[in-house]
């Protein structure tokens, strides 16, 4: 499997289970502070997305600075694998988001 493809599919997950780790304990810290989980976990896993799409690509700013210096620098090359790599990490994070989602939603 090629470099480029094996560190996508790591951005998707790891954005993936920030999304859904961070809503499932937040569950359980709603449980303790008496508030409803399902509303929790939900409000949780809309919030942490955008921290999820940081975290799996990085943690820094640096991959914006990447595609910013090879764009310009005329080398598009980096700069669009920088750009893959954040919406794999963006997919994983709204897939998370949407599972949460659909677990809490109301059934009846």
């Amino acid at each position: 499997m090629s470099v480029f493809l094996s560190k996508a599919i790591l951005d998707f997950f790891i954005a993936f289970g920030i999304v859904l780790g961070g809503a499932m304990v937040g569950g359980v810290g709603a449980v303790l502070s008496m508030q409803p989980p399902t509303d929790t976990m939900v409000e949780i896993a809309g919030r942490i997305k955008i921290w999820a799409l940081a975290a799996a690509v990085g943690g820094t700013i640096d991959p914006m600075r990447v595609i910013e210096s090879n764009m310009l620098g005329g080398n598009l090359s980096p700069a669009i694998k920088q750009i893959l790599y954040l919406v794999f990490a963006f997919l994983g994070a709204h897939m998370g988001s949407e599972l949460v989602k659909w677990v809490c939603s109301d059934r009846s």
